[in-house]
């Protein structure tokens, strides 16, 4: 049975050009980029390179950006940087972001920080009106996403770090779902703080950057070396530097063109599953004015009544089509995802929900078995 892959939300398929990049520096360019002798210049050539042409496709220095393990890494050593330079003691972001946000938020509400969120809109935005309500002289930092990782929602980013910066509070964004599938430029959204992860681009695993505009006070937040120019410790990445920076390249030369095929099938599985399911599909967020990569629905039986959603996903996999509903997973155990509560939906309807994420691997006649999958599942599990 052939495979149709519509998780690329979590992980994209790594593209093979990245991967022909890669290889030298994987075989005989294997130098550490902190050696002087002759590889060791080699790799660190390379990295000041890719360095260089990364900071120019979002229009930064190479002196702004730092290489980390992935957006996790990024997002807080953003966060916790900022606090620990700060005196300030109030941290805004949204209950929407995914939890590499979340979760240090609440590390830092344990350490005597203030969290408090922005209300989000119907699509599960956050507009200027409802963060203007949250901050105050005491706010350390704003940390906002750029494209909701579940549902695809773009925030208006721009206007919100413009708030920001009138009050002058630093802006985080994590844009992790957002860059080489959109256009992303530092000094048009107006941001102090950009997170990155080389996978969600079809790069390699285990690597990203952060983007700290220069100027903006920040603390260096992980120790024990002097690599990344004293601002992050740890033996670089260098097979997965040059991957991260290849994908971002090949992403952002073929951005128009991929947008176009992708919104092309994002429209042929909304229509498909209209089609099939009728009323029993509800589709979440903003599917005509979010990001095209990612489609959120929420699955009812005939009656009307919330499918399981950890039933969907498997017998999803049976069939050969792989999603998720965006949520975390533990011990087989499928959490009722934290973005649907936040957009009022009771557990049960969270559950319920799905997540199909495209990418430009994908064609119609994948689209079309996961729609007739999805449609099948549903039927031998509907009661009338």
């Amino acid at each position: 049975m052939q495979t149709v892959y519509l998780d690329n939300a979590a992980t994209s398929p790594i593209d093979p050009e990245v991967v022909e990049t890669m290889i030298p520096f994987l075989r005989e360019d294997y130098g550490n980029a902190a050696s002087i002798h002759h590889l060791g210049r080699k790799a660190s050539v390379a990295v000041e390179s890719w360095r260089s042409r990364i900071a120019r496709i979002i229009g930064a220095e190479g002196a702004e950006i730092i290489f980390t393990s992935g957006g996790t890494e990024s997002n807080n050593a953003a966060i916790f940087g900022t606090l620990e330079h700060s005196t300030r003691k109030r941290i805004v972001s949204a209950r929407s972001e995914h939890s590499a946000v979340l979760y240090p938020l609440e590390q830092a509400a344990k350490l005597g920080y203030e969290v408090v969120f922005a209300e989000l809109d119907e699509a599960g935005r956050v507009q200027p009106a409802a963060l203007e309500k949250v901050l105050d002289d005491n706010t350390a930092l704003v940390s906002l996403m750029h494209v909701n990782n579940e549902t695809g929602a773009v925030n208006p980013i721009a206007e919100l770090s413009a708030l920001c910066r009138s009050r002058g509070i630093p802006f985080h964004c994590d844009t992790v779902q957002a860059i080489g599938k959109i256009s992303v430029d530092v000094d048009e959204l107006g941001v102090d703080f950009l997170s990155m992860s080389a996978h969600k681009f079809h790069g390699p695993k285990g690597v990203g950057a952060l983007y700290v505009r220069s100027g903006t006070p920040w603390s260096v937040w992980m120790h024990g070396g002097t690599q990344e120019r004293g601002r992050r410790a740890g033996t670089l990445n260098v097979a997965g530097i040059v991957g991260l920076g290849k994908a971002l390249e090949v992403a952002h030369e073929h951005m128009e063109r991929n947008t176009e095929h992708i919104t092309a099938l994002r429209n042929r599985m909304v229509h498909g599953l209209r089609e099939a399911l009728g009323p029993q599909v509800r589709f979440n967020g903003d599917p005509e004015g979010g990001i095209p990569h990612i489609l959120s629905v929420t699955v009812t039986d005939a009656g009307m009544q919330p499918l399981d959603g950890e039933m969907l996903l498997l017998n999803l996999d049976i069939e050969g089509v792989c999603c998720s509903n965006g949520s975390a997973c533990t011990s087989g155990t499928i959490k009722p995802s934290h973005v649907m509560l936040a957009l009022g939906y009771d557990e049960a309807m969270a559950k319920s929900t799905l997540r199909f994420s495209l990418s430009k691997m994908n064609s119609p006649e994948d689209v079309d078995k996961a729609v007739q999958a999805l449609a099948d599942v549903v039927a031998r599990h509907s009661v009338a």
